[in-house]
């Protein structure tokens, strides 16, 4: 007979639940495993108590484990078979991260300890211990003190979304302390804060900032994994951009930093990678779900087990077809918005998560899942729609916003001034109704942006006609060749006023065109500044001052125009429409319409003309008292244009001698540049 007071352990939740006799309930998920130990480690790296989970209902390993309390370190050792052409990866020599753990302890000590399987002989077991060289997941109590926070909920079409990294956006704030420059206190700092509200932002969108590894090569090379597209703990905010250590203090300083933006009014999106793994391929470590049931959680080549599936161009790609490894993404998912407080997502290579068995998906499970979810129900959800073998713009459900890079392409290529582009810009600042319109969903589902992570700042889209990457150590090999960049006719900084002035006028064009255009624009954070890279293309590996804001070099000019841009899209509902507008003959006061340099408006003919580079853009909403002509002259020549009737004020151009005379029946547009009236 059982004492009342003794715990009973349950297999749900996975991971450690703590209870209030200084013990823990533990649950690991494995199909395949004979048994699973939690091993509890104290500071020094050793081993204060190793406990096999006695119980198992299913599929679910779980126990009671005495000792295990807050700011517990532990690891798992999971045994069973070793058979990697079945692709059965056990290996109890192994401690393994537990893939629920809310904190994690340092990092992967890169040596061969920390593969199953010997280097030169990969179908053998290697049997050295590795935990040395592990980092340790860490058990957490919260108690932290969310007050009278609130979700900002900004309603899409009022949204403006600001690509960031956690740690290059203060790495050198002059305003924020020291000692927290780059963590999540130094985010939350209230110049951090003030700038991002001063700019007029609405939403930031985090660059990863999940648990993840610093792979060995670029530690060999004496680089960094900057970006974080590297994930090993789906429930733990990453360690190293922590103020307050890495034995849990990270989780409160996390939510600390969504709680003062969200008094800010300023919403919290995460950039998160479900879609593979650190591990890796067969050749990969195994540090966590590869030694607890390889074959639930990852996808293997059905003719060869010991190979992986991969989408994702890492090596593996997350079993989204398996039960446990969708149990896992929606866990997190949910642990996110319900204990973390953020308001959305922007999932990594989406299409990876669509393909059930190998083709995308519209009503994979991963998709049904989330659109039932009712945690989910109420946070932004945007998706990268491609993944290594498929695009997939336009083919998520109508409960998905997409990164739109049709927009970034078409609107690169006219600013370029390609011949034959105006008809594509012209679709995609009205929304992409190609794409979208179809099937129902509203502008708002397509994600503007020019400019983002992976790529040329904006400064460098128009300053170098090719990428410049040597710093990363791969002769220049690595990253696109961006052959829709425009380097202004020349390479890389100058004293030549001319060439100065232009890529100027190019800049705004571009922010011009992201924040003027029907969607939910995405800003990379720093373009409004003017930061640089040095035409480095794939900063992923530049943890320096290459990729962190240079606040001293700031833009003050550029910063005041992103601003004034950002007030008139707040302020004018006819800058934002919800829905496609087809023009004045609709009936409708929402409205948009094209004209050409005469006045007259466009036709069918004038859209398939290669040479036409300039037009005039009416735009109007019913609840909006004031109508916007945007005029746009991506052409190598200044062009008069005829203005429709009505009363012109000049509200912003790109060209700092713009001088529209007020009620004038026409405008001289520059060569490469805009002015939007307003009347």
């Amino acid at each position: 007979m059982t004492d009342a007071s003794t715990p009973i352990s349950v297999p749900y939740p996975l991971g450690v639940s703590l209870l209030d006799t200084g013990a823990a309930d533990v649950a690991v998920y494995s199909e395949t495993a004979d048994s699973v130990t939690v091993v509890v480690v104290d500071e020094d790296g050793a081993e204060i108590s190793s406990t096999l989970l006695p119980e198992r209902t299913g599929h679910v390993f779980h126990g009671i484990v005495d000792g295990l309390v807050a700011g517990s370190r532990y690891g798992l050792r999971v045994d069973g078979p070793w058979n990697p052409a079945e692709g059965l990866r056990h290996n109890a020599a192994k401690l393994l991260l537990d893939p629920y753990a809310r904190a994690v302890a340092g990092g992967v000590d890169w040596n061969e300890s920390v593969f199953s399987h010997l280097h030169d002989e990969p179908e053998t077991r290697n049997d050295a211990d590795s935990a040395a060289s592990m980092p340790l997941s860490v058990a957490v109590a919260s108690d932290f003190d969310w007050g009278s926070d609130a979700p900002p909920r900004v309603p899409l079409d009022r949204a403006v979304v600001y690509e960031v990294h956690v740690k290059g956006f203060t790495a050198t704030h002059p305003d924020v302390d020291e000692d927290i420059r780059g963590t999540y206190a130094g985010f939350a700092h209230p110049a951090s804060i003030q700038s991002l509200v001063d700019l007029g932002v609405t939403s930031v969108e985090l660059l990863p900032v999940h648990q993840f590894v610093q792979d060995s090569h670029l530690l060999e090379e004496g680089r960094r994994n900057y970006w974080g597209y590297n994930s090993i703990g789906f429930f733990a905010p990453h360690n190293e951009y922590s103020s307050a250590g890495d034995t849990g203090g990270q989780v409160d300083e996390f939510k600390s930093m969504v709680k003062a933006l969200h008094a800010a009014g300023i919403e919290v999106i995460l950039d998160v990678v479900y879609n593979h793994t650190a591990e890796g391929n067969h050749l990969g470590p195994t540090l966590s779900l590869k030694g607890i049931d390889n074959a639930s959680y990852y996808r293997l080549v059905d003719d060869d087990r010991s190979s992986y599936f991969d989408t994702t161009g890492t090596g593996n790609s997350v079993n989204v077809g398996h039960p446990a490894a969708l149990a896992l993404i929606m866990d997190s998912l949910r642990y996110w918005v319900t204990d973390m407080h953020v308001d959305g997502f922007r999932f990594d290579l989406a299409s990876t998560l669509t393909r059930q068995d190998s083709d995308l998906d519209k009503h994979s499970a991963f998709l049904d899942l989330v659109h039932q979810d009712p945690t989910l129900a109420s946070v932004k959800l945007i998706a990268e729609p491609w993944d290594t073998q498929g695009y997939q713009v336009g083919g998520f459900p109508a409960r998905w916003s997409e990164w739109n890079g049709k927009f970034r392409d078409d609107v690169r290529d006219f600013w370029r001034g390609e011949p034959g582009s105006l008809a594509a810009f012209a679709t995609r600042i009205t929304g992409s109704p190609d794409v979208y319109e179809g099937t129902r969903r509203p502008t708002l589902a397509s994600v503007n942006f020019v400019t983002a992570h992976d790529g040329f700042t904006l400064a460098d889209l128009n300053s170098y006609d090719d990428k410049h990457n040597d710093a990363n150590g791969e002769d220049n090999a690595d990253g696109e060749s961006d052959n829709r960049s425009w380097g202004c006719g020349a390479e890389g900084p100058t004293d030549d006023d001319g060439v100065n002035a232009l890529r100027a006028r190019q800049q705004r064009n571009h922010l011009a065109t992201l924040l003027l255009s029907a969607g939910v624009p995405m800003i990379l954070g720093g373009d409004e500044i003017g930061r640089t890279q040095q035409g480095n293309n794939n900063a992923y590996c530049q943890d320096t001052g290459l990729s962190w804001f240079d606040w001293s070099s700031a833009d003050s000019e550029l910063l005041q125009f992103t601003t004034e841009l950002i007030r008139l899209r707040a302020d004018h509902s006819a800058l934002r429409p919800t829905w496609f507008r087809h023009g004045s003959d609709t009936g409708s006061e929402d409205t948009v319409d094209f004209y050409r340099a005469d006045g007259e408006m466009f036709g069918d003919d004038d859209w398939s003309d290669a040479s036409a580079l300039s037009m005039l853009v009416r735009m109007a909403a019913a609840d909006d008292d004031t109508v916007f002509a945007w005029i746009v002259n991506s052409s190598s020549v200044t062009v008069e244009f005829t203005l429709p009737e009505g009363k012109w004020a000049q509200q912003l151009s790109s060209d700092p001698d713009q001088q529209y005379a007020e009620g004038g029946p026409k405008i001289l547009i520059r060569e490469h540049s805009f002015t939007l009236l307003g009347g």
